[in-house]
């Protein structure tokens, strides 16, 4: 069975390209070509995350090079009117820094990148420290795991400590990260516990509950 990828830890990158507060433009973008990622944290010091640079940080400078700085509508802008004369990271970053701790579950990642409407997050520690990075794409890592291995945690992580001693007559089908639960129950009240806890397990999409009850026909939660 493969292990379920549970906090940041488990799908981030660990090898990351880093700049300096100093950094000039032009190497920027070049980093950002050459690793072929959408934002870059830049260090100070013994490696703590300062800020994070990102091609929306960059785009200003050609978006306003030939406009007139007068013009009402870019008057609004002036935050993005001060990064197109920006010439180094500490002038085009964003600070402070939207991070995550590595010990932090995958669904508070994806919901700070929501949040703050961001693709990467820095991974750091407890003193700020950059240990890697996780991005959307690693978050949706979890929906590749296998339909097997989904079934058995349902088996082993719901039906047993829910249901011991029915265990082998209830059915857990996994299609495409839809769990399927069906048998049949004495007792129907833990339906919607049961249904709760498997979405919980990772790489689920659904949960369908067809739990049959003596003389009743199946219940779905």
């Amino acid at each position: 069975m493969s292990e379920t990828p549970h906090i940041v830890s488990d799908v981030m990158t660990r090898t990351v390209v880093a700049v300096g507060r100093d950094a000039p433009f032009k190497e920027l973008v070049q980093t950002l070509g050459q690793w072929r990622v959408s934002a870059i944290p830049v260090l100070e010091g013994e490696g703590r995350v300062v800020g994070v640079v990102s091609e929306a940080d960059l785009l200003p400078k050609e978006e306003f090079r030939d406009s007139d700085p007068a013009r009402f509508e870019q008057l609004r802008r002036l935050p993005d009117l001060a990064k197109a004369g920006a010439l180094t990271a500490e002038e085009l970053m964003s600070t402070p820094a939207v991070t995550v701790h590595a010990d932090a579950t995958l669904a508070e990642a994806a919901r700070i990148m929501a949040v703050r409407r961001v693709k990467r997050l820095p991974v750091v520690d407890a003193e700020g420290k950059l240990q890697g990075i996780v991005s959307r794409g690693d978050l949706l890592k979890v929906f590749l795991r296998a339909d097997e291995d989904i079934a058995e945690e349902v088996r082993r992580t719901v039906v047993s400590p829910l249901f011991p001693a029915l265990g082998h007559a209830l059915h857990v089908r996994v299609d495409e990260g839809v769990v399927t639960l069906s048998g049949q129950l004495h007792d129907t009240t833990l339906i919607p516990v049961a249904a709760r806890l498997a979405r919980g397990v990772e790489g689920v999409v659904d949960v369908e509950c067809h739990f049959r009850a003596a003389g009743q026909r199946s219940e779905a939660a």
